[in-house]
């Protein structure tokens, strides 16, 4: 059975933890609809966790270890998650604008309808990530791990994905307009019915990948490798 707790009590928790020099310990809490704003929760370890609907706008969990951990509908606008690891979390419909994920780990997380937009997702690990429906719009996603991801009908509108790994990822019916994909990795990539207007592939590597009915009028297409492309 969960421990069920209120903000006071997690406040009460870090203060402990932090006195002792101790790391925050989290695990098997209830913290559903708690309303954790601006709380410093670095290196928290969350594991076990359910925090679905929880309010974490402005939040540091830097370090934090949320593996698996409940977090669907979670408002966590503009928080600070920096390596942290969210590998297999449920953050489907989640509001994750501007939310810094540098190098986090969110390897088989379920990000399904969630709002990223102009999220940091620099040298992100969301390889195996289900993305789909995501509002990525104005996300920085250079270096990003996008392998066998899922990013159907997802919003990357001016999304930089410079040198970003995406093989056989599923951007199917995705927005990529104005996107930067130069130098990406997108071997057997499907880009069936993406949208690639006015996008930057330069360099990207497209080896293999299905771009079936995709716009692509305006796209710079420099020194793209299309071998085996249909």
């Amino acid at each position: 059975m969960l421990t069920k707790l209120t903000r006071d009590q997690v406040a009460q928790i870090i203060v402990s933890s932090r006195s002792k020099g101790e790391r925050l310990d989290l695990r098997g809490t209830d913290l559903r609809g708690a309303d954790l704003r601006e709380l410093d929760l670095s290196g928290a370890v969350l594991t076990g966790s359910k925090l679905n609907g929880a309010f974490l706008h402005g939040t540091t969990l830097n370090r934090a270890k949320l593996s698996e951990v409940r977090l669907s509908g979670v408002k966590m606008r503009e928080a600070r998650l920096i390596g942290a690891k969210l590998n297999g979390a449920d953050l489907s419909g989640a509001d994750m604008q501007e939310v810094n994920l540098f190098a986090a780990d969110l390897s088989g997380a379920d990000l399904s309808g969630a709002d990223l937009s102009r999220a940091n997702l620099f040298g992100t690990d969301l390889s195996g990530t289900d993305l789909s429906g995501t509002d990525l719009s104005g996300a920085k996603l250079s270096g990003a791990f996008l392998n066998e991801a899922m990013l159907n009908r997802a919003k990357l509108s001016a999304v930089k994905l410079k040198g970003a790994k995406l093989s056989k990822v599923n951007l199917f019916g995705a927005h990529l307009s104005g996107a930067d994909l130069s130098r990406a990795s997108m071997f057997g990539a499907n880009l069936f019915e993406a949208d690639l207007s006015s996008a930057d592939l330069s360099g990207a590597d497209i080896r293999g990948g299905d771009l079936t009915g995709a716009d692509m009028s305006g796209a710079t297409m420099n020194s793209v490798e299309l071998s085996g492309a249909c």
